[in-house]
């Protein structure tokens, strides 16, 4: 099976990449073992939303060793990616950049559509706050974070929601009814309603919240049903006037009620009849997963691959590779019946990184690219090397070096070698496979995806010609 590009992985990294080459004319294959990691993101596009803390040291423009150390929340993402000394040596987005950081964001943005992401391009003007230092109006520090709820009532930073989370940004002074569904047990609305009236707002101010329980039965005689069948349930018009009913004289003037993320999954404008119901204004909560937001997201791109023409090769590992040259030219999937030849002039690895399997530590250190063999930085060839320095026991000190284990990149997202040198021409990585970052901490998963599949999609076209 021949190809002009084929990408492996099939998460946010993957389809970006692989609709954004569709779109510049290339023939594309994605090779895919399963399904991606979207089902387990909150749905929302994390950029930069912390640095320091559990991360690690920030970079040295984040001043003394202290001050580096420190967990600092990030107000405008795109101006500290920018500012490339405040993050850590090594950290993805020194060699990503604003740039294609942000036209991977858009993109990304524009190709879901308004229904599902509300956008906001770099160089908007924000009045949100500042960030590290200087006005926003006047300092190109582009589109501020915005500040959600979780759902045991912390408060994190993302850059973008999606339209049924834009009532749940929350802001001082805000006044918030918090709905707990009964038969739902990943969501304690009285925990969220608690720890939300205790949280101080980044950059000051506080909110009020209280929270009420009401019996919303998704499937009959089920008394424990997920967010996946709560919102099934909820695509249907019977669903949401049955919720509606039980709602109804709880909501007090002024507050906005927030929800778990469950308000439909194939009908994005769920949210929006309820409020309308209410008269008052209707958010989600992102929930563990599965991620009903995630899903939402999952299957849209699914669908539009399919109507892109991109071919996905689903349940198809990638279990060997031919290189010829010091070229890789073939990947083999094993697939259902046979295993499965792939050519093409071009691949970009995007299959994640240890959640998904595609890098894996062994019981002796061993660390190791399974798809396609190449070498990681931060590791060492001594196992037991690796066992002491890259996992301790000390779960509440210092990080856990493994977190930044990974591919490292030049700019155009090529694999390179410990000498900095590209190791294999024809390649190009993205996303969870790029060394340098702990994402989870940092908030910053899907802006590393989103722009390393931009800058590798960028570079095959320019290669291809």
């Amino acid at each position: 099976m021949n190809s002009d590009v084929v990408v492996i992985g099939a998460g946010i990294a993957g389809y970006a990449a692989a609709l954004r080459l569709r779109r510049a004319g290339a023939g594309v294959t994605l090779v895919t073992k399963g399904m991606g990691g979207l089902a387990l993101s909150p749905g929302t596009i994390d950029v930069l939303g912390r640095l320091g803390g559990a991360a690690g040291p920030a970079g040295p423009g984040a001043g003394g060793e202290a001050e580096r150390a420190a967990r600092r929340a990030i107000t405008h993402p795109y101006a500290a990616i920018a500012a490339a000394d405040l993050l850590p040596e090594g950290h993805p987005y020194r060699v990503i950049g604003r740039e294609a950081t942000a036209a991977g964001v858009d993109r990304f943005a524009a190709l879901v559509g308004s229904d599902l992401l509300t956008a906001r391009p770099d160089g908007a003007a924000e009045d949100a706050g500042t960030g590290q230092g200087g006005s926003a109006a006047n300092s190109g520090e582009g589109p501020a974070n915005l500040w959600l709820p979780t759902a045991l009532g912390a408060v994190r930073p993302t850059l973008l929601v999606q339209p049924s989370m834009q009532a749940s940004v929350l802001h001082d002074g805000g006044r918030y009814l918090v709905v707990g569904l009964a038969r739902l047990k990943d969501f304690t609305a009285d925990m969220v309603a608690g720890n939300l009236g205790r949280a101080e707002l980044p950059g000051g101010g506080r909110v009020q919240a209280r929270a009420i329980t009401v019996d919303f039965e998704a499937r009959a005689g089920e008394s424990d049903t997920n967010a996946v069948g709560h919102a099934r349930a909820l695509d249907h018009p019977d669903g949401i006037d049955r919720l509606a009913r039980l709602l109804d004289g709880r909501v007090r003037d002024g507050e906005t009620v927030l929800l778990p993320a469950v308000l439909g999954l194939n009908r994005p404008g769920v949210f929006r009849e309820l409020a309308d119901r209410l008269g008052a204004p209707v958010g989600e909560i992102p929930l563990v997963p599965p991620s009903v937001p995630g899903l939402r997201l999952e299957h849209w791109l699914d669908r539009l691959a399919s109507a892109e023409r991109v071919r996905v090769v689903m349940g198809a590992r990638v279990v060997d590779s031919r290189i010829e040259g010091g070229r890789l030219v073939s990947v083999t999937s094993a697939a259902a019946g046979r295993p499965r030849e792939h050519r093409a002039d071009a691949f970009i690895l995007a299959a994640g990184g240890f959640e998904s399997g595609a890098l894996t530590m062994d019981s002796h250190g061993q660390v190791t690219d399974t798809v396609l063999g190449l070498p990681l930085a931060g590791v060492s060839a001594d196992g037991q090397e690796n066992l002491r320095r890259l996992i301790h026991h000390d779960y509440w000190g210092a990080p856990q070096g493994l977190f930044r284990v990974g591919v490292a990149v030049d700019a155009q997202m090529r694999p390179l070698g410990p000498d900095g040198a590209p190791v294999l021409a024809g390649v190009h990585a993205a996303g969870g496979v790029l060394a340098g970052a702990v994402r989870w901490s940092e908030k910053s998963g899907e802006g590393i995806a989103l722009g390393s599949a931009e800058a590798a999609a960028a570079a095959v076209v320019a290669e291809l010609g």
